[in-house]
């Protein structure tokens, strides 16, 4: 198992760098001065050069990006263009409710979703079934940030019930928890589809296979067949969407937290981004593509930890 874990790390490292290398160069194409952007409109031209004297941006492209590296190594991520304050900082500080949003939304989707696929596998091509799977094609279809309008107009504005803007407080607080709900809702929502389908189409395999036919001959009760016996062998395939489908939850948190007002660390790339503060930009990105190569490096030893003969390949 150890080895299997550095292995994967391994494969990680140029993924990772490849995405520096990439991020790096594409926030060089953006048709903006960030030594304009930190100086001002009214700057003067001398003004100007002595900041991109001051930020490096008079070297070579190559020699930028070797510099950017090291410091990168040594957990310097730069300073705000717009701010003047240590991208760290701003990252430490969103980091934490982009996290808090992304557990609420998980801790429901994720049962839910196996839950009706289950259901949706045992009564197949019933009524119930077709329900169930209607829903989850919705749930795969409708945009996270139209649902996400659909529910500041219901549960805010019409009955105002929920509030829908900021976060007062963590999610353990009474006001924090209120105010996580509709946009863990909103979040999830796009992720129990995926799941309740693939679990519906793993269960359907599994339940045919002749260790389920002999827990039943043996007069094990249904629900013990279904849930060891059928479940357990079908959840595979489920845990990998799951590490997938996390990746790109990172992306649909973006949007959320937009909607929302949510200060995560996907609004605060969209305004790094809308005003073209470079450092900051980059800096999201780094942490939304680590986050990305970590929740699949999870996926890959608990795959190994299901199925032991991953360990072996």
């Amino acid at each position: 198992m150890l080895r299997h874990m550095l292995e994967r790390l391994l494969l990680a490292v140029p993924v990772l760098f490849g995405v520096l290398l990439l991020g790096f160069f594409l926030m060089q194409v953006v048709p903006t001065d960030p030594a304009i952007v930190r100086a001002g409109p009214t700057a003067s031209m001398e003004v100007i050069e002595a900041i991109r004297q001051e930020l490096g941006l008079n070297e070579p492209l190559w020699k930028q990006f070797f510099i950017y590296m090291g410091r990168l190594l040594q957990g310097d991520l730069g300073v705000s263009i717009i701010n003047n304050v240590p991208v760290t900082q701003e990252l430490g500080a969103t980091i934490g409710p982009t996290l808090e949003l992304m557990l609420a939304s998980l801790i429901w989707a994720i049962p839910l979703g196996i839950v009706m696929g289950t259901v949706g596998a045992y009564y197949r091509g019933t009524f119930l079934d077709r329900i169930i799977m209607a829903a989850s094609v919705a749930g795969v279809s409708i945009p996270v940030f139209f649902l996400g309008l659909i529910l500041i107009w219901f549960l805010g504005f019409q009955y105002q019930i929920l509030p829908f803007t900021g976060r007062p407080g963590p999610i353990w607080t009474w006001e924090g928890f209120k105010a996580v709900i509709m946009p863990a809702i909103t979040l999830g929502g796009v992720f129990v589809g995926p799941v309740a389908r693939m679990t519906r189409s793993s269960v359907l395999d599994v339940l045919g296979a002749d260790h389920v036919r002999t827990a039943r001959a043996k007069g094990l009760p249904e629900r013990t067949v279904v849930t060891r016996h059928a479940l357990r062998n079908a959840l595979v395939p489920v845990v990998t969407l799951i590490g997938l489908q996390i990746g790109f939850l990172l992306g649909g948190a973006v949007v959320t937290e937009t909607v929302f007002s949510w200060p995560g660390i996907g609004r605060l790339a969209v305004g790094a981004i809308l005003s073209s503060d470079l450092p900051m930009a980059q800096g999201t990105i780094i942490v939304l593509s680590l986050g990305f190569i970590l929740v699949n490096l999870a996926v890959d030893v608990l795959y190994a930890v299901l199925d032991p003969r991953v360990r072996g390949a």
